[in-house]
């Protein structure tokens, strides 16, 4: 009988063919979704209307991975919830199998694959480069060594007009009290080479603009990440008469999604020193969660919050209490506008998303028409002119494949993309594993001045 150690357990996982590999569990019990590539056996399962993913692993790193996710939870980092680790699996002939950790499908997520699949411009590849920055720097604050940043790693959410991404796989995390620099520096380092990797590979698959360089793309992700850094956390001095740059300090963070718990302000002679000393991010999202209860990403709530403001101003509410004023922009213009979303379409985009982009139509339509478009008239125009049109990016309860365009290739097998596509001529060369075999004599070492080296000099 197996294991379970779970601290929100859910008793139906239990009747599950546990004793019998993930690789040969019955269809019957899975679900196709996209999702990124791995070195493990992962599998989405359903149980009622719930949907986990479920990764073989062995015990040690399962329960590792486990208590990680658990503390990243808890931290309200950005990362998939774990759920339960199923231990002490065997088949019916007695023999042993690995460990099973199971987290909570991320709702409305999608992996890089799905979002490169149908084509993406360069604007929008700067948007993802910018949700991982973010996402690197947010667990490093936290003390987090990730040690295995990779595409396949993250997936993203939509996040108004830009991306949010999460935390997928901790295997290899670490967390400490605090990074040295030399920590931070080795994982940046990691993650520039597994990200070169990623870009080159989709490069090579037709993926990728022609106009992105690999090279330079994770060149842009070190010097992101270096100023945002540098925003978070350096010093900043200046003369005493100056003291209104320590509040434009704030309110730079504050611009950037984080609140600033404590500023460490010190004196000298007339010169004022000021380093933030605890950053946290969801400075946006905490606001609008307290005022109105809604849950949403930071820039889905940098966009509500403007259109709450808005609400006020012609409404004449400025002198009212925020929280009533808050209630009443709910009632009379965020709910309606959900609730007028049909049923079968609510699977699109999650809630906060599909208000974003409402406004988003009713401005544009209010240009072609020069006239204000009604909040009532612009949903219904939007959900006949794009919702209808646009993909699932929900899990329906009833979903057993993956939805793919007509001019998909198929996969060998819909619930593990990584086996290929059935019309794939051979197995994908690998470079990095050509010496692996009983010959190699030592281990490649790959790191950004050897991939410059290969690519050779800028012309």
């Amino acid at each position: 009988m197996p294991r379970f150690l779970s601290s929100r357990p859910d008793s139906r996982l239990i009747p599950l063919p546990w004793g019998t590999p993930l690789a040969e569990w019955p269809t019957e019990h899975l679900v196709a979704l996209p999702r990124g590539l791995s070195r493990h056996v992962v599998r989405f399962i359903r149980v009622g209307e719930s949907v986990y993913a479920a990764k073989e692993i062995v015990e040690p790193v399962a329960l590792h991975e486990y208590r990680l996710l658990q503390d990243l939870t808890r931290l309200g980092t950005p990362a998939v919830e774990p759920l339960a680790v199923v231990t002490q699996r065997h088949r019916a002939d007695g023999r042993e199998l690995e460990s099973v950790l199971i987290t909570r499908h991320l709702q409305f997520s999608l992996p890089y694959r799905s979002l490169f699949s149908v084509g993406v411009r360069q604007d929008t590849v700067s948007r993802l480069v910018d949700a991982m920055v973010v996402l690197l720097a947010r667990l490093h604050l936290i003390g987090f060594m990730w040690r295995d940043v990779s595409l396949s790693n993250i997936l993203f959410r939509r996040d108004a007009g830009e991306f949010a991404a999460y935390l997928v796989d901790a295997e290899t995390g670490e967390m400490h009290a605090d990074l040295t620099t030399g920590q931070r520096e080795h994982d940046l380092s990691i993650a520039v080479t597994n990200l070169f990797g990623d870009f080159s590979d989709l490069q090579a698959g037709g993926m990728l603009d022609p106009s992105l360089d690999p090279l330079q793309l994770v060149e842009t992700i070190e010097t992101r990440y270096r100023e945002l850094w540098s925003e978070l956390t350096g010093v900043e001095e200046f003369p005493e008469r100056e003291l209104d740059r320590i509040e434009g300090r704030v309110r730079r963070l504050n611009a950037l999604g984080f609140d600033v718990a404590e500023l460490d302000i010190s004196t000298a002679g007339k010169t004022i020193r000021i380093q933030p000393k605890v950053v946290d991010a969801g400075h946006h999202s905490r606001r609008l969660m307290r005022l109105t209860g809604l849950d949403t990403e930071e820039n889905q709530a940098r966009r509500l919050l403007n259109d709450l403001d808005t609400y006020r101003a012609r409404n004449n509410l400025q002198g009212t209490d925020e929280a009533v004023a808050a209630h009443q922009w709910l009632a009379t213009s965020f709910e309606p506008v959900v609730n007028a979303i049909p049923k079968d379409l609510m699977g699109k985009r999650d809630p906060a998303q599909i208000y974003h982009e409402v406004l988003d139509y009713r401005w544009y339509q209010s240009q072609r028409e020069r006239r204000e478009v009604p909040l009532t008239e612009a949903v219904h125009g939007y959900i006949d002119d794009v919702l209808t049109s646009l993909p699932d990016e929900e899990l329906s309860a009833d979903s057993v494949t993956l939805i793919q365009p007509d001019d998909a290739q198929a996969l060998v097998n819909p619930y593990d993309p990584s086996q290929g596509y059935v019309d794939d001529e051979e197995t994908p060369y690998d470079p990095w594993e050509d010496d692996a075999g009983e010959n190699a004599t030592e281990p490649a070492v790959l790191d950004l001045d050897t991939l410059r080296r290969l690519r050779g000099p800028k012309n």
